[in-house]
C-alpha cells in the first residue's frame, strides 16, 4: 500500500434500510427460523443526510451489538464480490453484506487504515474498526460457514464514525484528509485480532491507537487481562444458527 499517494474511494452504491421480520416462525431448520435485521438495504439515488449515528432512513435491529457512534456507516469493497460469488456459487452484488457504502474500484482493507479521515460530500468520517462478521450474514445467504469465511479471509469490510454530519450523495467519493496510522492498514488490524491474537505486544500496540472503536477496544482489553478467552468469536459467528 502506498501511504503517500492521495486516496479517493468511489462509491458504487449508497444504501439504507430499516429492520424487517424475516424467516418463518414455524421453521425447524435454524437457518430458516424467524429473525429481525436491517441487512436488506435499498439503494439511495438522491442526496441524504448523514447524522452522528446513521444515514437518514437507516436503522439497526440489534442496537446492543450494532450501531452507535463507532458504527454509523458500514463499508464493503466491491472488489470482493467476484470472489464470494464464485465461492458461494451465486451472484452477489452491492448491498449483499448489508453495507451502507459499497466501495468501488479495486480498493480493499489493504488500502485503508485505522483512523483514516475522509471527506464524504459535506460530511467528515473516520474509520473506527473492521467489521466483525456475525451470524446474520450467514443466515441471509443460507450458508452456515459464511461468517466464519469472512473472518478467515479478512474480507470483512469496515465501520466509520461521523466527525462532521452533512449531506452525502451516491456520486460522492471518500477523499482522504488525514492518515494518523499508516502502519495500521485494516489487514493488519484484522490480523491482530484473529491470526496473531496471541501476540500480546501487537495487540497492545493496536490498543494504543486512540481511534480504535470501543467495541474492539473492550474485546482486546478483555483478552489481554484474561477476562475474556483468546478465542471468543464462536457465539458471534454462529449465534442461533447453531440450532
Amino acid at each position: 500500500m502506498d501511504t503517500t499517494a492521495p486516496l479517493s474511494l468511489p462509491l458504487e452504491s449508497l444504501r439504507v434500510g430499516r429492520p424487517q421480520q424475516l424467516g418463518l416462525a414455524a421453521a425447524t431448520e435454524p437457518l430458516a427460523r424467524a429473525w429481525t435485521s436491517a441487512i436488506h438495504k435499498s439503494e439511495v439515488t438522491a442526496p441524504v443526510w448523514l447524522t452522528a449515528l446513521n444515514l437518514a432512513g437507516d436503522e439497526q435491529a440489534d442496537q446492543r451489538n450494532h450501531g452507535g457512534p463507532d458504527q454509523a456507516l458500514c463499508a464493503y469493497p466491491a472488489a470482493h464480490y467476484a470472489y464470494w460469488s464464485e465461492r458461494l456459487g451465486r451472484e452477489l452484488g452491492a448491498g449483499a453484506f448489508g453495507e451502507n457504502l459499497t466501495i468501488g474500484g479495486a480498493y480493499t482493507e489493504a488500502d485503508v487504515c485505522l483512523g483514516d479521515v475522509y471527506a464524504l460530500g459535506e460530511a467528515l468520517v473516520q474509520i473506527s474498526q473492521p467489521r466483525s462478521p456475525c451470524w446474520k450474514i450467514a443466515r441471509r445467504w443460507q450458508e452456515p460457514l459464511f461468517s466464519q469465511w469472512l473472518q478467515e479471509t479478512g474480507f470483512t469490510g469496515w465501520y466509520l464514525r461521523v466527525l462532521q454530519p452533512g449531506r452525502v450523495a451516491p456520486s460522492d467519493r471518500l477523499v482522504l484528509q488525514n492518515r494518523p496510522h499508516p502502519d495500521w492498514p485494516l489487514t493488519r488490524v484484522n490480523a491482530a485480532k484473529y491470526e496473531q491474537r496471541h501476540d500480546r505486544a501487537l495487540v497492545a500496540e493496536l490498543l494504543a491507537c486512540p481511534e480504535l472503536g470501543e467495541a474492539w477496544r473492550r474485546k482486546l482489553q478483555g483478552r489481554l487481562s484474561g477476562a475474556l478467552p483468546i478465542n471468543d468469536d464462536a457465539n458471534r459467528l454462529v449465534g442461533p444458527n447453531a440450532g
